[in-house]
């Protein structure tokens, strides 16, 4: 921000009132001069953003054929995809407040290490239940690697430059959902499922340079917090008083939530139900997904030009005209096709909106404990997913109405979040 003239101390920063970035600068340290946010760092976060949806994009379309080649139901193959969530909110559950007390490079540097030898044995799993198991750890470990990234970030940048940089990691790491079911579908055409858990290994190799190359310890000595997660009760406690950054949990995770309800059963509503083809809902999904990282590059270009939690409430509007529509039309209309395909889009794109800028109010609330704040944020988004993803398909492949009314109560979820429990402080005069 430009040089204050004035001599006026600065009395107070309402995040959720103001623009982020509207606070004061942090004094100087000296660590923090030698470690910044570059572009390596920031490509580097985004790559480890980018395994979740890889190690799950890549997979689901190869669903039919892994139960087959494993003799397993499907729904057997189904919870491969609840084990990898419910790893991934452990993860990061457990990852922040043991890089709050160790420091953030070497259990990075492990976490990827981990990740990557269980992606090799998801690619040589004989079994579904040692596949299951390889998925739990996969995830743990993606998930751990996750929130250290975050916390990383979060180390380095304040004010708008964080929920700038948010939004961008966000917005280039949506292009990992878009390839995702595109290269799947590719593998699955030329060659075995087995191979996209190959090519996650790979980019796990190539995490693990990345990582040495481009990330710094962001975490001093003396910033860290002792106790570990020994200590992760006591601040997650804390943490949970602080009503505004509960709210902004309830506006990531129920949007989460929401997103997650299309994930899980958009491919019965489009090819069961609209006679779409596989290579066309790979398109779609494809599309939909390139709507959210439009989004999010949007919401970093406004980053400290317009409040943040307008651009929230913006997306949180559109994602519950979505899920209204959708929900008409299931009920009223039999999903008609072109409903779906706009309910969707609208859904995916608000989401860009929502997600990183509810996760960077969540952690401007909470800078005394940037780690745990990250793993509570995270472990509320993949317990949201995990527990919806079964949910939105209790009706079967041959109706949307269960999915419909989850996109209505996450989105109606997300908004009382904001406007209830996140409600602006009163202004304080300067």
């Amino acid at each position: 921000m430009p040089h204050e003239t004035t001599t006026t101390p600065h009395l107070g920063y309402n995040p959720e009132c103001e623009y982020l970035g509207d606070g004061p600068a942090p004094a100087a340290d000296p660590d923090q001069r030698r470690a910044r946010v570059t572009s390596g760092l920031v490509a580097t976060v985004v790559f480890l953003t980018a395994i979740a949806p890889l190690a799950t994009d890549m997979y689901v379309p190869a669903f039919p054929r892994v139960a087959r080649d494993l003799s397993s139901s499907a729904t057997q193959v189904q919870l491969t995809l609840t084990t990898f969530f419910v790893g991934m909110a452990l993860g990061q559950l457990v990852g922040g407040p043991v890089s709050d007390q160790r420091g953030r490079r070497r259990p990075l540097l492990a976490a990827v290490v981990v990740m990557t030898l269980a992606s090799v044995v998801c690619a040589l799993a004989p079994t579904i239940w040692v596949m299951m198991a390889a998925r739990l750890v996969q995830g743990f470990a993606g998930g751990w690697a996750m929130v250290i990234g975050r916390a990383v970030i979060v180390d380095l940048a304040t004010g708008a430059q964080l929920v700038r940089v948010l939004n961008v990691i966000a917005a280039v790491g949506g292009i990992a959902p878009v390839v995702g079911p595109l290269l799947g579908a590719v593998i699955l055409q030329l060659s075995h499922w087995r191979v996209s858990f190959w090519v996650v290994g790979a980019l796990g190799l190539a995490m693990v340079v990345a990582v040495l190359v481009a990330v710094p310890e962001t975490l001093p000595p003396e910033r860290r917090h002792a106790g570990g997660l020994r200590a992760f009760g006591g601040a997650a406690r804390q943490l949970l008083r602080n009503r505004h950054y509960v709210g902004y949990l309830v506006v990531s995770g129920s949007a989460m939530g929401a997103l997650f309800a299309y994930v899980a059963t958009s491919a019965f509503v489009l090819q069961s139900m609209n006679g779409l083809t596989p290579i066309a809902y790979s398109v779609d999904f494809a599309a939909n997904a390139g709507g959210m990282t439009l989004a999010a590059l949007a919401a970093a270009r406004l980053a400290g030009r317009v409040a943040t939690r307008t651009l929230i409430l913006g997306g949180q509007v559109a994602a519950l005209a979505a899920g209204l529509a959708m929900l008409v039309g299931a009920l009223w209309f039999d999903t008609p096709l072109v409903v779906a395909l706009v309910s969707f889009f609208v859904l995916m794109t608000a989401q860009g909106l929502i997600g990183p800028n509810g996760g960077a109010l969540a952690s401007a609330e909470v800078p005394e404990h940037p780690g745990t704040g990250s793993a509570l944020l995270g472990f509320v988004q993949w317990v949201a997913a995990g527990t919806i993803a079964p949910i939105a398909g209790l009706g079967g492949e041959d109706t949307a109405v269960p999915m419909a009314v989850l996109m209505v109560a996450g989105a109606a979820a997300s908004m009382v979040g904001l406007l209830v429990l996140a409600r602006p402080r009163p202004r304080l005069d300067r």
